[in-house]
Parts: structure tokens; sequence; C-alpha cells
């Protein structure tokens, strides 16, 4: 077939032309003469049932034969020389069709040629003979056996036909010419063919239908009636390829001006190179509009490159912007736009490297591994969530992060926020600033080379505000889902979407996050270890990691169970394990240093060591007095390392009825002294002193550490319980502590922190502790451990606190 002529056929409108030969068929129909389809006698036919093969009379298809019964059917043909005929599936995907699972239409063929394959399949090469119809089922195993009459086709002539079969033929032409899948033969065959039914069968061969649309072509019987549904088969056939061969032209068109770009910039190039007139700016102009070229940026970045490189271009080297433009440019194509790294949504794996480099902290590794879960099922609806780990110094919040980026593989960045007081290190600088470069975050976002990395902001609490703005407002964009798929950086100037990244901040205390920025986070709190906790973290981890630091792990330095217990008890005083992390490095320094010496060094670290490795003590194991004091109270506080026991003294002396409070006291705290006193003068006469005349008596309040500043009405109840029992005379049992806030009316209100002041408790030697009736729910959440000694008094009125903590006054 010749392509690209210069005939009619280029200008023929083809649907107007085909609508116009069916409408002639249609009136010229009586002109159409020679014999009608007719059927044949009764036969019976093997059956060979096919998944997605139809075989069309007149043409020769292979056939892969695996399963038992159609090889059988095969054999029986030819050993027997028996009529066989295909017949389509329905469904492709039954195994074992039924009669209510293949066609009633099917074609007779004629194996030519067979051929076993290795994996015991038979390939075997048919040709079409004539349509068949099924009239019933006869047999089904061990073959398929049928009953049908053969389909006699007549072949019709007249001017409607002969009009016809030249539509087709010319519409063949130009679908074969646009589809470089169907070979040029195929159109030299159908030039050849004669009778309409024979030239609709083979275009139907060659085209490519769906097997409904190839079974409604072999079951349609009339063979003009057969054409005339393929002619609108090939109608809208021509009609995809000339729009599919419009958009390649398209493309090819935009092809061809982008490399005629390209190859005028390297003829330029090569002109200016031989000149020597090629500088060092131009090669950077060159290199940056290749880099644009090959990069991934969205397209307003890809704008905003390109106008930069155009306004380069236009520039004298020696122009003070070009250093700007060309620090903005490199920016631009430094940062992930588009790259993501895949995450891991192994549950059981992510559960299992957060155990293994953390003990406890429950409550954060089970929203870790919701979060997986909730990603697999849905993974492409949920947001990613904003976490607050909030908790004492040195329990594990930053390197929980790393483990949680560990478990999803994703990078993982840190960005601290201590002391920043500039909005712009959070967003950046304009670029009509000398110096300005872009904020920590898209900074940060530049080191991860990832679109979704883990994000730790370190610190969030320890911001401050100062003129020039506030650095928490400009996180409220940050940490938002709803804003930060557009966060715009002011030295961008462009949006960058953060909203694939996984933020997580920690902070020690919450109180000093503004509420706007509290409110987007989700909080979770990470409380003090109590000593059971502390003891399996320096054995399962600290232990091994200080002897590897320190290269004893050859050498097997052991820190026994009662070692370890007494480098808590009596050489650290925190709610995390930094310094027992510490005073594990120094007694390994020591051993270490012996070593290198060539002294003899133990091999076992016994409790009777540890003064000669950490010296004396430094604090004693029991902070609290070993027997009953008058006006001395023990307290439980809340700080930002945990929770920490107090103690409450007063003093009663000649004076004028003064109250003197000391300890450098917060205005809180002074006023909850205010109130004990109140009430402790009002309830004299119950409390056992009538007679006493406050006026001739000043009252000294004071609590310890006085360079430790102190606030927060949690200190009533003790308060009062020191009044109680300096002014009574009445002793305070030793091993009681007690917290809450007291009314005028003598009522215990609820307090904060109970899970900081109760391990506080238990680490001091605690045995009772008085609580607020109204915290009983907040015990819910407190590990058994750690109530395990403790004798929980829960007290809405402070006569209950003051029977339980005072003792009798024959008892003094």
């Amino acid at each position: 077939m010749a392509k690209g002529k210069n005939s009619w056929l280029e200008h023929l409108d083809f649907e107007e032309d085909l609508l116009e030969s069916i409408a002639r068929f249609r009136a010229e129909r009586h002109a159409i003469t020679g014999p009608e389809t007719t059927e044949g006698e009764v036969e019976t036919y093997l059956v060979i049932p096919s998944r997605d093969t139809i075989v069309f009379p007149n043409m020769v298809v292979p056939l892969f034969i695996g399963r038992p019964r159609s090889l059988e059917a095969v054999e029986e043909a030819l050993e027997e020389d028996a009529p066989i005929i295909v017949l389509a599936q329905r469904d492709p995907n039954i195994e074992e069709p039924g009669p209510d699972d293949l066609y009633t239409v099917g074609t007779d063929v004629s194996i030519g040629r067979t051929l076993r394959l290795p994996d015991g399949t038979t390939s075997i090469l048919v040709q079409g003979l004539e349509r068949v119809r099924v009239l019933e089922f006869v047999q089904m195993d061990p073959y398929i056996l049928v009953r049908g009459v053969p389909i006699i086709e007549g072949q019709p002539e007249g001017i409607a036909v002969e009009a016809l079969m030249r539509v087709v033929r010319t519409l063949f032409e130009r679908v074969v010419d646009l589809n470089p899948n169907i070979p040029e033969d195929a159109y030299i065959a159908a030039m050849n063919v004669e009778g309409p039914g024979w030239l609709a069968d083979l275009v139907a061969h060659v085209l490519e239908l769906s097997l409904e649309e190839r079974q409604t072509i072999l079951e349609t019987l009339d063979p003009v009636e057969r054409l005339q549904k393929v002619s609108l088969l090939l109608g809208k056939e021509l009609d995809v390829l000339e729009l599919e061969n419009k958009i390649q032209a398209q493309v090819q068109q935009e092809m061809d001006k982008n490399q005629r770009e390209w190859f005028l910039r390297e003829q330029m190039r090569a002109i200016q190179a031989e000149l020597g007139e090629l500088d060092d700016l131009q090669r950077d102009i060159n290199e940056l509009r290749q880099r644009i070229a090959e990069s991934n940026l969205p397209e307003e970045a890809k704008e905003k490159a390109e106008r930069e490189v155009n306004r380069l271009a236009a520039m004298p080297a020696a122009a003070p912007e070009v250093a700007i433009i060309r620090t903005y440019l490199d920016w631009l194509l430094n940062l992930p736009w588009n790259e993501y790294t895949e995450d891991n949504m192994d549950i059981e794996r992510a559960a299992r490297i957060l155990d293994e480099e953390h003990y406890g902290l429950e409550k954060a590794k089970e929203r870790i591994l919701e979060h997986i879960a909730v990603r697999k099922l849905a993974p492409d609806k949920m947001r990613q969530p904003i976490l607050c780990f909030v908790g004492p110094p040195g329990t594990g919040k930053t390197s929980m992060g790393r483990s949680i980026a560990k478990a999803l593989g994703r990078k993982f960045v840190r960005l601290s926020l201590g002391g920043i007081r500039d909005e712009a290190e959070i967003r950046g600088h304009r670029r009509t600033y000398i110096g300005a470069m872009p904020g920590r975050i898209i900074q940060t976002m530049r080191n991860a080379g990832s679109s979704n990395p883990l994000f730790m902001l370190d610190e969030i609490d320890k911001m401050g505000v100062d003129f020039r703005g506030d650095p928490a407002a400009a996180l409220l964009e940050v940490l938002d889902p709803e804003q930060n798929h557009a966060f715009l950086d002011h030295y961008l100037d462009i949006p960058y979407d953060l909203s694939k990244v996984m933020f997580i901040t920690t902070a020690n205390t919450l109180y000093s996050i503004p509420p706007a920025l509290l409110d987007r986070m989700e909080i979770i709190e990470f409380p003090g270890y109590v000593e059971s906790e502390k003891l399996e973290i320096a054995r399962r981890f600290l232990v091994p990691r200080q002897l590897e630091a320190h290269g004893l792990k050859e050498y097997g330095l052991q820190f026994p169970r009662e070692t370890l217990l007494r480098i808590i008890r009596e050489y650290t005083y925190e709610a995390g394990v930094r310094n027992l992390e510490r005073a594990i490095a120094n007694i390994c320094r020591k051993v270490a240093r012996r070593i290198a010496e060539g002294n003899s060094a133990p091999k076992r670290i016994t409790p009777n060591m540890l003064e000669k490795f950490l010296g004396p003590p430094q604090n004693a194991y029991l902070q609290i007095e070993s027997e009953p004091q008058i006006g001395v109270a023990t307290g439980l506080a809340w700080t930002e390392g945990g929770g920490d026991i107090t103690l409450v003294e007063v003093m009663l002396m000649e004076g004028k009825g003064n109250l003197i409070l000391t300890g450098q006291l917060g205005d809180v705290m002074q006023e909850s002294a205010q109130a004990a006193l109140s009430y402790a003068r009002a309830h004299a006469r119950d409390y056992g002193y009538p007679d006493l005349d406050f006026d001739k008596f000043d009252i000294h309040i004071h609590l310890p550490e006085g360079a430790v500043p102190k606030d927060g009405p949690s200190a009533g109840v003790t308060m009062l319980t020191a009044l109680v029992s300096a002014l009574g005379g009445r002793p305070v049992k030793p091993d009681v502590a007690m917290t809450g806030e007291i009314t005028l009316r003598g009522r215990v209100l609820p307090v904060g922190g109970l899970k900081e002041k109760l391990i506080a408790a238990q680490r001091a030697g605690i045995k009772t502790v008085i609580l607020p009736k109204k915290n009983e729910k907040d015990l819910a959440d407190i590990p058994k451990r750690l109530l395990k000694g403790l004798n929980i008094v829960l007290v809405s009125h402070v006569d209950q606190a003051l029977a339980t903590a005072l003792l009798p006054q024959e008892e003094k």
C-alpha cells in the first residue's frame, strides 16, 4: 500500500461518506442479489473452549491448549478426523466452563500444526472454515461434545454492496496508515478479498477489538449487516487514531521547538567559545538552564526560576544583583520539591524497633503504631500528625523521634528552637535585604533531601518574643495541616509543600507555649522514670552503650543490679536518665584508664566500690525526716525536671502578729500561705489552741532551697498542716507527703503533675500520700508499679488531711 499518496482519499470526509454509503445501502437493499445465508445439516462437533480468542472463518490463528478437556478434544479430532469448533468463554477466569459459560456461535476449524511445549501445554495452528451455531451440549467429559448446524454464507452482490465494501476498504486503509501495529499486508489482503462477509471477518480479525465486540461480529450471520457493523467500528477507531495522531504531532512540534532552541543555544555557545567571549557568567547561565530543564520543579517554581535566569542573562557580569539571583536559583534547585521516601508500613517491625530502643513510654509507642496502621489502610486520606512530646529532660523525647523515623523508613532532621526570638528565623528574610537567607524550616528541608522527612522541632517551649516578632506565631502556619501545604517563606516567595512532613515537637512544659500553637498539636506526655524503669534502662541500654563507647565490651565489665540501684538512689536525683548515664560513663573511664596503664582493674563493679569511683553519695536515698517533727510537713511539687518533695517549716516567735514568708515564693504561693493562716486562726478551737493570742506572735513560714523559685497553689494543704502542727504542738508523721490547693472553707481542690509527684514520693521513701479527692480520676493513668508501696489517701476537706498527717498531742 502506498502511503502519503495525493489522491482524493486524503480529502475524503470518512464519516460523511460512511453515513452516505449506509443510507444508500438501505435505500438500495432490494438491488442486492445472490444466495442468502442458510443453515446446513445437524452435525456433532468437538469443542475447544477459548478464554480470549475469537477465530473467524478463513483466518489462521495460533491457540495454546493446556486444559485436559481441550487436549482430549484435539487428540480425538486428529485421530478420528472429527470436526471441531472453537467456542469463546463469557468469563475468561472460569477454569472449567459449563454450557452456560460458553457462547453458542463458534467457528469450525481445521488443525494444521501441533507443537508440544516444555510447560505441558500444546500449541496448535488452526484455520477457520465456517460459522457453527450450537443447538445442544451432548457431553462434558472427557471432552465437550455438542450438536450444531453450520452456517452456509451467501455472496450478495449489487451496487450498494460494492459501495459499502469500497468505504470499508478506504476506512481500513486510513486506519492501517495511522496505526503502526497493523501491518501493511493486511490492507493488501483486504484489497484482494471478494465478498462482504470475508472482508468483514478480515477487518474484525485485524482490529484491536474487545472479546464482546469480536463475538458480536461473529454472531452476525448476514454478511452485509456484518460489514456494516465493521464499518462503524472502523469509523470509531479512525476517530481515536486521528486524535492520537494530532496529539503526537503537537508533542513532536513542541519537542522540535525545544530541540531547535537547544541547537541554537549550543551554536551560540560554540561561537562564543570560538571567539573567546564565553565568560563564567554565561557558562553558569547555560548550566542553570540545563538544571532547570532536568529538574522536577513544580510549575510555579519552574516559571519563577526561568524568569530569574532570563533576568540574569540580561545583566552585565559586574552587576551587584547577579550574586543574589544566582544564590536564589541555587536554593530553588537544591530543595527537594517532589522527592519522597517510601514509608515502611510493617507494624510488627516498627513495634520491634521502638521496643528495642526504648523502655516504657507506652503511650508514645501506641500512638505511632496507630498512625502506621491508619496510613496502611488509608494512605492518601490521612493528614500527617503534629505530635508534641512533653516531659522532663532526659526522658528520651529526642531519641524517640529518631526511633520513629527509623521505624517509618523516613529521613530524620532536627531543628532546635531554644532561644529563637526573631520571626525571620522561621520565615526567612526578603531578598531585598543584604545577606538574606531562607528560614530555618526551608534550610532544614534542604538538608533532609526529602519532601517527607520526620522533622523534630526541639525545645518549642524555649522560644522568646522581642521587637523582631514572635517566632511562635510564624510556626502556626508550619504546624497547621490546613495551611502548611502552601508554606510561604519570605526568601523563596513561592509556596512550598510541607503537608507530607511528619512534625514532632518537644517541650519540658506547656505553660510557655501560646494557646493557638498548643491547639494545633497532639500532646503526648513523657513522665519521669520510676526506679524500676531506670534500672531496666540502665541494664538494657546505658551500660552496653557505655561499655562499647569506652572499649570495654570485650573486657566484660559487669554492673550488678545492686550497684545500679545504689547509683540511682544515692548518686542521681532526676526524672530522666542523663545523670545516671554520666555516672556509668565515669566508672567506665576510670576502669579504662587502669587497663590502659597496665594496672589491675575490676571486672565486676560492686556497691562498695562506688565511693571509690564516684566519691561519697551526693544525696541521701530518703530525703525525709526520720522522726516526727512539729511544724515541719512534707509536700509534693512539680518542676520542669520532674517531681520533687519539698519541706514546709513553720516557726512561732514573739512578735506583733506578722506573717513572714521566705524561700523565694511566688505570688500564688504567698496567697496560699495567707489562706492557710486564715483558716488555721478561724478554727483554732477545733485544732486545740483556742487561747493562743496571734497578736503576740510572729509566724515564719519557710521553704528550704531558697535559691530555687517556687510558685503554685498546690502547697496549700502542706502549709496548713505545718501551721496547725506548730500552733497546736502536734507532730507530723515523717513518712506522709501531701499536695492540694485549699479554700477558706477548708475544701481541697485538685492539682496537676500527679504522676511526677508520685514518682518523687516513691523515690523519697514516702509511705502515705494525701491527694485531693477530685484527682481520683487521674489515678487511672498511673502505672500500677508506680503505686506499689504507696498508701493513697483521697481527701475532700482539710480535716481529713490533718487527721491523716498529724499525731495526737499525747504522742508528742
